[in-house]
């Protein structure tokens, strides 16, 4: 069942990157993201074979009690499953190195779509990722965390240093997705219940300030197709203050800066890595977040330290998209000043899963 809505979900998802059908880019992206997902879906499922035909069952609670209870049909062929649906689910999550896709993808995608798949179907994907390894594969963990440690380190790595040398700033929150699969990858690396809760929570709070980041795109480029270098931003907090500020707050709250959402979901997913032995992993972390406030601030500069380039033209904003940002704005802010009540909803959930 989870294979099936990742895959339904994609397909809608390779439909509207290529949404936009006079723009090459639009095509082009929806191709490649087409031609690699199919390959990763090949990954994913043969990886579920392997798991089912070792332990006898789908099903993700019988799948535990197998593992528990010893009852497997050859060690190395669950090990293999294992590592097949990890590359599969790595790829649906954006990790690197199955990452390459999500720079292209992103830019040439129309730019609300770029907002809806950063968020909604990354979440999506992670949350199958969560009941899979902790749920079905808790009872080896010590095999599995190991890899996912490493996938995080390289993720989080791989996706800051991308995005630092990114001039196109939807190319630049593409690798910051990476990035920030990367952290919600710690959570998962730590495989307890603070790290889990932890995750799930930092995903709430990154939907609403990547989601209000992308509106800002999309309200600054012309239906969100033009303007889209980062010098197109200079003197924005001047021209217009209302969206500088909104810009601020969220480039503030993906930095990982008190009192924003972002500080308090990094801090959870982090004190989870500690609280399970993995402080070298916490440090990596801790360092891209250091590297990431650089190219995020380099934004808010922009706006605020540089003079316009060419002629300045007037932004009309849709009542929908003032909406959009009012909420997502909101929600960044009320989050990081009173996260207890959404961590409680995180650790709610995350016992259901126990």
């Amino acid at each position: 069942v989870i294979f099936l809505g990742l895959e339904l979900m994609s397909i809608a998802l390779y439909i509207l990157v290529g949404f936009l059908r006079g723009r090459r880019s639009s095509n082009e992206a929806s191709m490649k993201y087409l031609l690699l997902g199919a390959f990763a879906t090949g990954f994913l499922l043969y990886g579920i074979a392997l798991i089912y035909g070792s332990t006898g069952t789908t099903n993700l609670r019988e799948i535990e009690l197998a593992l528990t209870q010893g009852r497997v049909n050859g060690h190395v062929t669950l090990l293999s499953g294992v590592a097949l649906l990890m590359v599969g689910l790595a790829f649906k999550v954006g990790a690197a190195p199955f990452h390459m896709w999500a720079p292209d993808v992103y830019e040439g995608a129309p730019t609300s779509i770029t907002a809806f798949m950063s968020a909604g179907p990354k979440a999506a994907a992670f949350a199958g990722f969560f009941r899979i390894m902790f749920v079905a594969l808790k009872p080896i963990t010590e095999e599995w965390s190991g890899a996912v440690w490493v996938l995080a380190a390289l993720t989080m790595t791989v996706g800051n240093l991308g995005a630092l040398s990114q001039h196109n700033i939807k190319r630049m929150l593409a690798y910051s997705s990476v990035a920030h699969a990367g952290y919600v990858l710690v959570a998962l690396a730590s495989a307890n219940e603070k790290g889990i809760t932890g995750g799930l929570f930092y995903l709430f709070a990154y939907t609403f300030m990547n989601i209000g980041a992308f509106a800002i795109v999309i309200a600054v480029g012309k239906k969100g197709e033009e303007n889209l270098e980062i010098s197109s931003y200079s003197g924005l907090g001047f021209r217009h203050p209302a969206l500088g500020l909104a810009m601020t707050l969220f480039m503030i709250s993906l930095a990982g800066l008190p009192p924003t959402a972002g500080f308090f979901g990094k801090f959870y997913i982090f004190s989870g890595a500690v609280e399970a032995g993995l402080i070298g992993l916490a440090i990596i972390g801790v360092l891209n977040s250091l590297v990431s406030v650089y190219f995020y601030l380099g934004v808010v500069v922009s706006m605020y330290m540089r003079q316009p380039v060419g002629e300045a033209h007037a932004l009309t904003l849709s009542p929908f998209a003032r909406a959009a940002l009012v909420v997502t704005s909101i929600a960044t802010l009320y989050i990081g000043l009173a996260p207890s009540r959404f961590l409680q909803m995180a650790r709610e959930t995350v016992s259901s899963l126990l």
